[in-house]
């Protein structure tokens, strides 16, 4: 089984624990055994439990790279977009890179998927099947079996109530009693989940955009026109078959939604009292959050923000949400995790969390001079060439324009002052060092 996983935007109606390096699909609210999860990471293991042989690639922007393979590890297939252009030039890419980068051949069948929906393993089994179907018609969708008359999706209306049926036609996202009549017709959400033959898909790629292979398209993706698989596609295609599928299915991108399927009801450092009912907490800061006398609310607590609301009232975020976006104070790399503790006029200080046996990449700036204090754990510090071991107190100075790393052996946090009259994130030239981080 080839899977194509889009993982798409930052979404920002779970503000403030997603952030435009951070996308809610890299939160960790859901359970596996006694650890914390990822959405991404649940998905992943969910695919490989339904079938441990499938091939999974994540068509992602280059800013979700070092989180996928944070908790995903360095192995998994990554597909970049140089830019976000949309669904219809991000499966393109995807499927160019599956035909000539990994070497799937033409008749192979792939399946296209969002990366955010809670789901139980039948939908994954269901996905098995869909890629099964490609090929009998030149599309295959799966239409989620709708549950009330819902107003935010887009519909399918079968040419039957049978499982497997051609599609009649395609509904935009209605009212309430045009929902009811769509349901009397036996109408299915559009989930945005696909199947093709990938011969298929690559011929119909070559028919809208003029490109040579998966290096010239990437080369040339600026030039993509930002359209949808839907509108680029599927409702010009006249060969579609749609495939029911009834099992556990939620959108869960408000915090009322994510509620009703997280974990716990406390994650981090936060009290309830006894009077609180139906209230989730989720802390990532260092403080103790108290919470009391609050009734169906959700409160969220990073370095980028806080939120206390009602959790239905919390659905309406976005546009406030817009309106007090500040820069990203917390990333996760591939060697760990980056968080801004302070900002000053001409200083920054951040914490380092790094995971054992990983490294940075080594990297200088220009106008800024940088001091690491080992807060904890051990390794290795190369500086233009120089290297030295450190352990907790050491600390070391790097002056602008020297080339740096840590290595770590353990487990390892690092404080980092910043120091200089402009300090940017694009103030940063990287080099070669050894083995590929």
């Amino acid at each position: 089984m080839n899977i194509i996983l889009l993982s798409g935007g930052s979404g920002k109606r779970l503000w403030p624990l997603p952030n435009d390096v951070r996308s809610k699909q890299f939160i960790k609210l859901f359970k596996n055994g006694d650890k914390h999860e990822s959405m991404v990471q649940r998905v992943y293991r969910q695919i490989k439990r339904v079938d441990k042989d499938a091939t999974v690639t994540i068509a992602t922007s280059k800013s979700q790279v070092p989180a996928i393979h944070n908790q995903l590890g360095e192995d998994v297939s990554v597909c970049v977009e140089p830019m976000r252009r949309d669904t219809f030039p991000a499966v393109v890419l995807a499927a160019a890179y599956l035909h000539d980068e990994m070497g799937v051949k033409d008749d192979e069948p792939v399946v296209v998927c969002p990366v955010d929906p809670y789901v139980d393993d039948s939908y994954y089994e269901a996905v098995e099947q869909l890629g099964k179907l490609a090929g009998q018609a030149n599309l295959t969708l799966m239409g989620i079996e709708p549950t009330y008359p819902s107003e935010k999706y887009g519909y399918i209306i079968p040419k039957s109530k049978d499982k497997v049926s051609p599609v009649k036609e395609f509904k935009e996202k209605p009212d309430r009693a045009t929902a009811e009549k769509y349901l009397e017709q036996g109408a299915v959400w559009n989930a945005g989940i696909f199947a093709f033959k990938l011969s298929y898909l690559m011929e119909k790629a070559h028919e809208l955009i003029d490109f040579e292979n998966y290096q010239d398209l990437y080369n040339k993706y600026d030039q993509c026109e930002k359209i949808s698989f839907d509108y680029a596609v599927v409702e010009k295609e006249s060969s579609i078959n749609v495939l029911r599928y009834k099992g556990e299915w939620r959108d869960v991108g408000t915090w009322n939604m994510m509620s009703e399927v997280m974990a716990d009801n406390v994650i981090g450092n936060a009290t309830l009292d006894e009077t609180t009912t139906n209230t989730h907490v989720i802390n990532e800061l260092d403080i103790p959050i108290l919470v009391m006398g609050a009734h169906d609310m959700v409160v969220a607590a990073s370095g980028d923000g806080i939120l206390v609301a009602d959790k239905e009232q919390s659905g309406y975020m976005k546009p406030y949400v817009e309106k007090i976006a500040t820069d990203v104070r917390y990333a996760d790399k591939s060697w760990g995790s980056y968080q801004i503790i302070s900002v000053g006029e001409k200083n920054l200080v951040a914490k380092a969390t790094m995971k054992a046996g990983h490294r940075m990449s080594y990297h200088s700036h220009d106008f800024r001079e940088e001091v690491w204090t080992i807060l904890s754990g051990v390794g290795r510090v190369v500086v233009d060439g120089i290297e030295r071991a450190i352990q907790p107190g050491s600390v070391i100075t790097l002056p602008a324009g020297s080339k740096h790393t840590i290595i770590a052996r353990t487990n390892l946090s690092v404080l980092e002052t910043q120091i200089g009259s402009d300090i940017s994130v694009s103030d940063k030239s990287s080099y070669e060092f050894g083995s590929k981080e």
